[in-house]
């Protein structure tokens, strides 16, 4: 934004005008952000005479592009394609220049529990972790790896092994990275995953109070709840929140 505030924003955005005179953006909206951080009231504009198909297109190919876009963001507009015209994922590929399959993996984020997308959004996980999830169908499982590598930093082939070494209903031993010779096979620190209700406890708690929640119990069945927020106003939600009174937003 400093540079758009010296010499302003060089590449026009694209917009479109409505039936009400007003107009809509199409294309650019990196730039316009940056300009409005720089106090610019005004920017070039190229007026577009496109459909909504085109208009939905345009927008997410320049999105594609992004190098910071974020898995959930591009799953979120291959859906948005899907749902308001009724494209099939061959028309999506076709559309955006990519398989079949690429659009498939991608939407299968949008399935995950709140609760890892929420790791995702926050990049404590990655898509490869992401779609490594996916191999089993176990929500609530999928959550305990989840959290598990979110916390202690697992590679994507860490819960690939996990899900593999599940077998049936059994407990599930998993492997700690980074820790070496305890176990002859896997040459790991074999530990149990936290009771499944404790996680989905923690889930419900993260999930109620949109932040971050770490629940941690011992032995003896007592521990402690920690809550993060990000600052002073976002404490001041909280308060309000678990207090059940005054404003939350």
């Amino acid at each position: 934004s400093a540079s758009i505030r010296e010499i302003g924003v060089l590449q026009p955005l694209l917009v479109r005008q409505l039936a009400d005179g007003s107009y809509q953006l199409i294309a650019g909206e990196r730039r316009w952000r940056a300009a409005q951080r720089a106090g610019l009231t005004t920017v070039p504009a190229v007026v577009k005479t496109t459909d909504d198909m085109s208009s939905v297109e345009q927008a997410l190919v320049e999105n594609l592009h992004r190098q910071d876009l974020a898995p959930l963001e591009e799953a979120g507009a291959y859906q948005q394609l899907i749902d308001d015209f009724s494209l099939t994922h061959d028309d999506v590929a076709k559309r955006v220049g990519k398989s079949r399959s690429s659009i498939t993996n991608s939407l299968r984020l949008l399935a995950l529990p709140a609760a890892i997308q929420a790791f995702l959004a926050d990049g404590r996980l990655s898509a490869g972790h992401a779609k490594a999830l996916l191999g089993t169908p176990d929500r609530a499982f999928q959550e305990q790896l989840a959290r598990r590598a979110a916390t202690e930093g697992w590679s994507v082939r860490s819960i690939e092994e996990a899900i593999r070494d599940r077998g049936g209903d059994a407990p599930t031993p998993v492997v700690k990275p980074g820790k070496t010779g305890d176990d002859p096979d896997t040459g790991g620190t074999v530990t149990k995953l936290p009771p499944a209700g404790l996680l989905e406890l923690e889930g419900q708690i993260s999930e109620y109070l949109s932040t971050r929640v770490n629940v941690k119990m011992n032995s003896n069945k007592k521990g402690s709840v920690t809550i993060e927020f990000a600052g002073l106003d976002d404490l001041e939600r909280l308060y309000y929140l678990m207090m059940g009174a005054g404003p939350v937003e």
